[in-house]
């Protein structure tokens, strides 16, 4: 299982590597599905498989519709493909700077430390991921709000940028 879990984390950074190396945004929305899916996959792992699945969704649902919305109002007629070479100047450099950080900050580490929620709780009778779903809608409901202001004016910022060649802030001088 740690092994699968390393696998797991291993295809999330090269999502996120994928997503930030690519300037066009047709190409790295396939990094962007990939990190979600792995990182869904990441929590249900753990044993929060109610709330990588309610992720998961919201997700797809929601983000991913704004993305190909903002995707398709700046569309480029000759995007740049992942066999540029200024594509894998930024993929090596991404993937170097993830490799020292990561040799930096794992020497502490023990392999134990992967338990799941199930696991590390012994014989309860309630799961772990139900228990914090709970807490979150009810202790948490001003911390739910303000994610979804702030989610709400990241729509109308990302809109606002790409609004046309007319108006906006990225124009064509």
């Amino acid at each position: 299982m740690i092994y699968f879990v390393f696998l797991m984390l291993m295809c999330f950074i090269m999502g996120l590597v994928a997503v930030a190396s690519n300037p066009a945004p047709y190409f790295a929305a396939f990094g962007l599905v990939m990190s979600a899916a792995v990182g869904c996959g990441l929590l249900a792992s753990h044993g929060v498989s109610f709330l990588s699945l309610v992720l998961f969704l919201i997700y797809l649902g929601g983000m991913l519709v704004v993305f190909v919305y903002s995707a398709a109002l700046t569309a480029e007629p000759h995007p740049e493909s992942w066999l540029d070479w200024s594509v894998l100047i930024n993929v090596f450099m991404y993937a170097l700077g993830v490799s020292v950080a990561a040799g930096y900050f794992c020497g502490g580490w023990s392999m134990m430390s992967w338990l799941g929620v199930d696991e590390s709780n012994g014989l309860s009778l309630w799961r772990g991921d139900l228990i914090g779903t709970s807490l979150m809608y009810s202790s948490g409901v001003v911390l739910l709000i303000l994610a979804g202001w702030v989610l709400l004016l990241t729509l109308f910022v990302v809109l606002e940028l790409i609004r046309g060649l007319s108006r906006g802030a990225l124009r064509v001088v």
